[in-house]
């Protein structure tokens, strides 16, 4: 039951509702164990971030992703050195506590904007956050709250948002696939999982679109905060 919950997760957030990305981080890392479940979670992230981008193709580009693809690889690479070392509780720690930081900054930015504005497009604000995010989205698939910060710091409109948002997880999570191989997380037993599970993401994807269908964008914006700093607590919690 709670995996099947967990693989919805995977298909909301792909679909707009990107906190719920972190709650399906602590729950297969509570049935699976936190290392393993790495490797459970990655085949269905990338079957949902094709359909997302499906959903949301006439949103964002190609183009707005590029600046944060050089420091995500670094960061991919970064975690991958990380994975076989890390002890499992201490990185799901560290990342909460990450994610609450970038929430706070996000909240400062939101109410003094006119002074943080050149920090966040400077490149050393995109360089951050990009190997920040990858990092983090090779040792627990928990980037999802990152770049939502990032770009719930561009201020970009819902559609911009997810297509841009789609795109990126698409190119990162098909780059992280060899690294997860390597490091045995992706075996016969994880795939024959994922093929249980994958209903569940679609339907994910489908409850996902259809509420944010009917969000506003203010709404919209606050929902994205609150979940992903209850999924970033959750973390914390363990």
């Amino acid at each position: 039951m709670l995996a099947a919950l967990g693989a919805m997760c995977i298909g909301m957030s792909k679909a707009g509702l990107s906190g719920t990305s972190t709650l399906n981080v602590v729950l297969m890392a509570q049935i699976f164990g936190a290392k393993q479940s790495v490797g459970v979670i990655l085949p269905m992230l990338i079957a949902a971030d094709f359909m997302g981008f499906i959903i949301n193709r006439k949103g964002g580009s190609w183009r707005r992703i590029v600046p944060m693809v050089p420091p995500a690889i670094a960061g991919v690479v970064v975690g991958w050195l990380l994975l076989g070392k890390f002890d499992n509780s201490m990185a799901r720690i560290v990342i909460g506590w990450i994610i609450i930081v970038l929430l706070v900054f996000n909240y400062v930015l939101n109410k003094r904007r006119q002074d943080f504005l050149a920090l966040t497009e400077h490149r050393v604000f995109t360089w951050s956050m990009g190997f920040l995010a990858g990092v983090v989205t090779m040792l627990a698939n928990a980037a999802g709250p990152v770049m939502t910060v990032y770009l719930l710091a561009q201020h970009l409109e819902k559609k911009e948002y997810l297509g841009v948002f789609s795109r990126f997880f698409l190119f990162i999570n098909l780059f992280k696939v060899p690294f997860s191989t390597d490091l045995g997380i992706i075996n016969g037993r994880s795939l024959m999982t994922n093929v249980t599970l994958m209903p569940c993401v679609v339907v994910g994807v489908v409850i996902g679109w259809w509420i944010l269908k009917r969000l506003p964008q203010k709404v919209f914006e606050n929902v994205l905060f609150w979940l992903t700093a209850f999924a970033a607590v959750w973390l914390i919690r363990g």
